[in-house]
C-alpha cells in the first residue's frame, strides 16, 4: 500500500551543506533556492548553522537583496559547534567539516537523494586540525571508496552540449604532478570518465591532454609523452574498443573543439577530456563556461556536485555574489542522478 509516508520518502532530494559560515555559501544558497531555474517537486535539506542562515537572509535584506529564499521555508539540519573567540577561519573550518560530514551522513540514508556542497577554506580545515586536501578526499574516506574523480561539467545554455573535463591529478604542487602521474592512474581515470559518459552515451568520444607543451614535441620538450604516456593512452584504447580516444593532444590545443561546441550547434562535439592537472584543465573550463561550471565527484554511491568557485571572503556579506554556479550545481544534481543508470545505487 503507497501511504502519504511513502510518497514523501520517495521524493528526490538534494542535500546542501553551507560550507564556511563566513564565505558565500550561505548567501548563494539562498539566491539559488529562489532561482525559478532549479527543479521543482525537491525535497531540500539544507546542513549549516540555522541561525547563520537567518542572520544571512536578514543582512541581505536590509542590502535590499530581494530575489532570496526565507531559510525558515526549507528544512535545516542545525548542527551545533561551538563558537571560538578569537578563532573566527579555525571555528569556521571547524563547522564546515563537520558540516560536510553530517550532509554525508544524511545523503546516504535516502534511496533517491544527491549532495551539493558549498566552498569551503582548505587552510580554515588545516587551522583546525582537518588535514584534507579538498572535499573530494573527505567525501572518499567516508564513502570508503578508493577511486572517485573530480570531473567539471557544464551544460552549455546556447547548444544543450555537456562539457566534461576529468582532472587526473588534483590539488597538489605542480612540481608533484609528473610524480604522481603513471599509467595505472591515467587507466584508472580514463574508466571514470567513461562510466560517467556511457551514463548518457554509448560510445563516447574522450581526449587526453598532455603534460608538457606540445605534448612534448617527440621529447623535445619533455619526455613523459614518448616515454609512457603514449603508451598509457594506446594500452587503454585497445582494451576498450567501444570508446574512441585520442591522444595526448597538445594541452595549448586541446579545448579548441570544446569552445567551437560551446557556441555552435553544429560544431563537432566530444564527451570528455582527461587534464593532467588542476590548472590545465580548469582554466579552459573556466574561460568557456564560466558560471556555468560545475565540480561533481564521480566514483561515490552518490552525485555530489558543487559550485566552481572558492568561498569569495572579499565579497562575502555584501549582497554581491553571483549564483549562477549554485544554481547550476543543484540542477547538475538533479539531472546527473535521474539521469544515470549507475550511481545512483545506495
Amino acid at each position: 500500500m503507497n501511504t502519504q509516508s511513502n510518497i514523501i520518502e520517495d521524493k528526490f532530494k538534494i542535500i546542501i551543506s553551507v560550507g564556511d559560515d563566513s564565505g558565500v555559501g550561505p548567501e548563494i544558497i539562498l539566491k539559488a533556492l529562489f532561482s525559478k531555474e532549479i527543479p521543482t517537486n525537491v525535497d531540500f535539506i539544507i546542513v549549516g548553522s540555522k541561525n547563520n542562515l537567518e542572520n544571512t537572509y536578514k543582512n541581505l535584506k536590509s542590502l535590499g537583496v530581494e530575489n532570496i529564499a526565507d531559510p525558515n521555508n526549507y528544512k535545516i539540519c542545525d548542527v551545533k559547534i561551538p563558537f571560538e573567540k578569537n578563532k573566527h577561519k579555525k571555528s569556521n573550518g571547524n563547522s564546515s567539516f563537520f558540516y560536510l560530514k553530517k550532509a554525508i551522513e544524511i545523503v546516504q540514508k535516502y534511496r533517491n537523494a544527491a549532495l551539493v556542497t558549498g566552498p569551503i577554506c582548505k587552510k580554515s580545515w588545516a587551522l583546525s586540525g582537518h588535514y584534507y586536501s579538498g572535499q573530494t578526499e573527505l567525501l572518499a574516506e567516508s564513502c570508503q571508496v578508493n577511486d572517485v574523480g573530480m570531473l567539471f561539467t557544464a551544460k552549455s545554455p546556447i547548444t544543450g552540449w555537456r562539457f566534461n573535463t576529468l582532472l587526473a591529478t588534483t590539488h597538489i604542487p605542480l612540481c608533484q604532478v609528473p610524480i604522481q602521474l603513471s599509467t595505472n592512474l591515467i587507466h584508472r581515470k580514463l574508466d571514470l570518465l567513461t562510466k560517467f559518459c556511457k551514463t548518457y552515451v554509448k560510445n563516447p568520444l574522450l581526449k587526453v591532454a598532455g603534460l608538457n607543451p606540445h605534448a612534448g614535441e617527440e621529447g623535445i620538450l619533455g619526455s613523459e609523452e614518448k616515454i609512457w604516456i603514449n603508451h598509457a593512452v594506446k594500452s587503454w584504447r585497445e582494451v576498450n574498443k567501444e570508446v574512441q580516444v585520442s591522444g595526448p593532444i597538445s594541452p595549448d590545443t586541446c579545448w579548441n573543439s570544446s569552445a567551437k561546441a560551446w557556441r555552435n550547434k553544429t560544431a563537432p562535439k566530444h564527451n570528455g577530456i582527461l587534464a593532467m592537472y588542476h590548472d590545465q584543465g580548469l582554466i579552459p573550463i573556466k574561460v568557456i563556461a564560466l558560471n556555468y561550471s560545475v565540480n561533481t565527484t564521480i566514483g561515490l554511491p552518490f552525485i555530489r556536485t558543487s559550485p566552481d568557485h572558492g568561498t569569495g571572503f572579499d565579497i562575502a556579506g555584501k549582497g554581491l555574489a553571483q549564483s549562477q554556479s549554485m544554481v547550476e550545481a543543484i540542477k547538475a544534481a538533479f539531472d546527473l542522478t535521474k539521469d544515470s543508470r549507475l550511481f545512483n545505487s545506495h
